[in-house]
C-alpha cells in the first residue's frame, strides 16, 4: 500500500493528503467504487448530500473491514431550498447524512457553498461550531468560500474552518486564495483536481512532463497538487485509474516541471460555478 502523507488540520486532526472523491458516482455504483478504492489503499473518502450516494458509500465503508479509526470520511451540507437556513435545518441535514453513511461521526463536515445572496452561512457556521463541539464531526470546514466569505466568518466566529475545498487545478490555480488559507491556517483541498480531464491532460506541457517521468498525465497533475501542499480527491470508477491515481509517491517534479504546469494558470480558467452567484 502507498503511504499517503497526512496534513495536520488546525484543530490537530490528521487528514490524508490524497483521498477518493465520489462526485457523479451513482448510489447504486458507490459501494463497488468505494470498495475498490479502499482495497487499493485509499483511506479518505469524500462525498456530499447532494451527490446522492451517501448510502452506497456507507455500505462500502461498513463492508470494507477497515477499522473506523483508519478512515477519514467527509460529507457536505447541501442548503438547497431557497430560504435562509438555521440551526434546526442544519442539524436535521447532518443527522440525515450520518444515518445514510451508517456512522456515529464524520471526520470532516463542510458547508458545500456559501450562497452569499442568502446571507445565512454565518448562522449555519454557528451550528457547525455546535456539531464540532459535540464530537460528531472531528473537524468542520467550508467549500467554495471566497476570501470575503472567509473574512466574514473570521469576524463573526472564533472557529476557523479547518478546510476550504475549492475548484483548483493547473488551469485555475487560485494562488491568492491558497495564500490566504496559509495565513489563516486553513487547509486547501482541491475538487476537480484534474480539471475536465482531456482538456487539461492533453495539453503539450502536461504531456511533456508526463513523458519525462514515465508517468501518466493525471499522475503528474496530482503530483503538482501534492507538492503545492493541496489535499486532492480525484474521482474515477475505473479500477485501474483508481489505483493509478494513488501511485503518485514514487517520483517528484523538479522546478522546471512545476514552472511548466504553473504557467498553464495564467488565464484563470474556471470550469465550475462562480461562488459569488451560485444559488440553487
Amino acid at each position: 500500500m502507498n503511504q499517503v502523507p497526512a496534513v495536520r488540520l488546525n484543530n490537530g486532526t490528521s487528514m490524508p493528503q490524497l483521498g477518493y472523491g465520489v462526485w457523479q458516482v451513482p448510489d447504486a455504483d458507490a459501494k463497488e467504487a468505494v470498495g475498490t478504492a479502499l482495497e487499493a489503499g485509499y483511506r479518505s473518502v469524500d462525498t456530499a448530500a447532494v451527490y446522492g450516494n451517501e448510502r452506497g458509500t456507507g455500505k462500502a465503508l461498513a463492508a470494507s473491514g477497515v477499522p473506523r479509526e483508519e478512515l477519514f470520511v467527509t460529507t457536505k451540507l447541501w442548503n438547497s431550498s431557497r430560504f435562509r437556513w438555521g440551526r434546526d435545518e442544519t442539524l436535521r441535514a447532518f443527522d440525515d447524512s450520518l444515518g445514510k453513511l451508517r456512522l456515529d461521526y464524520v471526520d470532516l463536515y463542510l458547508i458545500h457553498w456559501p450562497r452569499p445572496v442568502r446571507d445565512d452561512f454565518v448562522e449555519i457556521w454557528k451550528t457547525f461550531e455546535e456539531i464540532a463541539a459535540s464530537g460528531r464531526a472531528r473537524a468542520v470546514g467550508v467549500s467554495n468560500f471566497r476570501p470575503e466569505d472567509l473574512e466574514r466568518l473570521r469576524a463573526e466566529s472564533p472557529l476557523v474552518p479547518a478546510v476550504n475545498q475549492i475548484e483548483l487545478h493547473p488551469l485555475f490555480p487560485q494562488a491568492g486564495l491558497r495564500s490566504l488559507h496559509a495565513s489563516l491556517g486553513i487547509a486547501t483541498e482541491a475538487w476537480s483536481p484534474l480539471g475536465q480531464g482531456k482538456e487539461l491532460l492533453g495539453l503539450p506541457a502536461v504531456v511533456s512532463v508526463a513523458a519525462k517521468h514515465g508517468r501518466s498525465a493525471a499522475q503528474v497533475v496530482l503530483r503538482w497538487h501534492l507538492q503545492l501542499g493541496n489535499v486532492v480527491i480525484p474521482k474515477s470508477v475505473t479500477p485501474s485509474r483508481i489505483r493509478e491515481n494513488l501511485d503518485v509517491f514514487g517520483f517528484e517534479l523538479d522546478a522546471e516541471d512545476l514552472a511548466a504546469l504553473d504557467a498553464l494558470g495564467a488565464g484563470g480558467h474556471r470550469i465550475g460555478p462562480d461562488p459569488a452567484v451560485f444559488d440553487n
